[in-house]
């Protein structure tokens, strides 16, 4: 069983995760999460509390949670308790904070970026169903297949995604030409990303706007 520890950034905050090859999953440090969402001098004092009044309230989510093994300020392998993606989705709504909306955007991302969803779309569509359950306002399904092919969106996964859940579906990885967008958009796709082809001036983005505009496509 592979495991790999890892650090990324959030707002400049790092924050602890580790990998489970077997579970195929990330587990990130909550007292990372609770020092960035709180600033509090003291998230491991603050993570306590919380975790004792979320007991006491017959939490399940805390009761899951669980200790590993993670590199701490003084650079030893301390215990400190972690959850993954979906859990700590759960625990930020219990963690009055104005980052908790910015935050969960990016956890949505960085949770699954070891997943394959190209590999498995039933699993792509069952953890944009999960995710959506949070409130995230964004969900993105990029086609790693598509992208840089310029041969058109994965015009399948964005209506098969868009039908599952009330969030925004984002669009990325395949556009060549400027139907691909309107395509997208008749898929289900309210936002629509693309790189190459305005880096190379395959389409300019002014073109790409009058093309989609006269379509009856509102642009924000």
């Amino acid at each position: 069983m592979k495991k790999e520890n890892s650090i990324i950034l959030f707002n400049q905050k790092k924050v602890r995760r580790h990998w489970d090859d077997n579970k195929e999953q990330w587990y990130f440090s909550i007292v990372d999460v609770v020092a960035i969402l709180t600033e509090s001098i003291n998230p491991q004092a603050y993570w306590r509390k919380l975790k004792e009044r979320l007991k006491k309230e017959g939490n399940e989510t805390v009761t899951s949670c669980h200790a590993l093994k993670m590199q701490a300020a003084d650079g030893k392998m301390r215990f400190t308790d972690v959850a993954d993606t979906e859990q700590l989705l759960r625990l930020i709504q219990s963690i009055p904070s104005p980052k908790a909306e910015p935050f969960k955007l990016w956890l949505a991302k960085v949770g699954y970026e070891r997943i394959e969803e190209t590999e498995d779309p039933e699993l792509a569509f069952e953890r944009a169903k999960r995710v959506d359950g949070y409130g995230i306002p964004v969900i993105l399904p990029t086609s790693k297949a598509g992208d840089g092919a310029q041969t058109g969106y994965d015009l399948p996964v964005i209506r098969a995604i868009k039908e599952a859940v009330s969030a925004d579906v984002v669009a990325s990885g395949g556009a060549g030409k400027l139907e691909h967008f309107y395509e997208a958009v008749q898929a289900g796709a309210t936002v629509l990303l693309a790189a190459s082809m305005f880096h190379f001036g395959i389409i300019g983005i002014g073109e790409l706007k009058d093309y989609v505009r006269v379509r009856g496509v509102t642009i924000r």
